[in-house]
């Protein structure tokens, strides 16, 4: 709506930044980066939907506890007990850890997922 020309430099730049084939690092890694990057700016939003595209995309579960057990440290844990715990991240985070701990298959918490956490939830989607 401001400039169409500013508009489409962002969608290239979003393009050259999560397609492009020269990219080094690993899809699933990138979204991890996305998703500490989106904690620390306080998009809580962008970091549930890269967990959310993580999770479905194939990361394990344990590198999900790395993240969070650096998001501990480096944010230190009243930020965490305060801001991460009650998050909409941190219960998409406890919903994978429960339903893969009582055997639910991951085609089923992946459907749970885009379910509690997708574009539905006023917390996650885009507005």
């Amino acid at each position: 709506m401001i400039d169409e020309r500013l508009g489409q430099i962002a969608v290239d730049f979003w393009d050259i930044t999560w397609n492009d084939q020269k990219r080094t690092l690993p899809y699933e890694m990138r979204l991890l980066l996305s998703l500490t990057n989106a904690v620390g700016a306080g998009r809580m939003r962008q970091a549930t939907r890269e967990l959310v595209k993580a999770y479905i995309h194939g990361l394990d579960s344990a590198a999900l506890d790395d993240v969070f057990e650096l998001l501990a440290w480096n944010q230190g844990i009243g930020y965490f007990s305060s801001e991460i715990g009650p998050s909409q991240l941190f219960q998409a985070y406890k919903l994978i850890k429960t339903r893969e701990k009582s055997g639910k298959k991951r085609s089923e918490i992946e459907h749970e997922l885009k379910e509690k956490f997708g574009e539905k939830n006023p917390d996650v989607k885009v507005q």
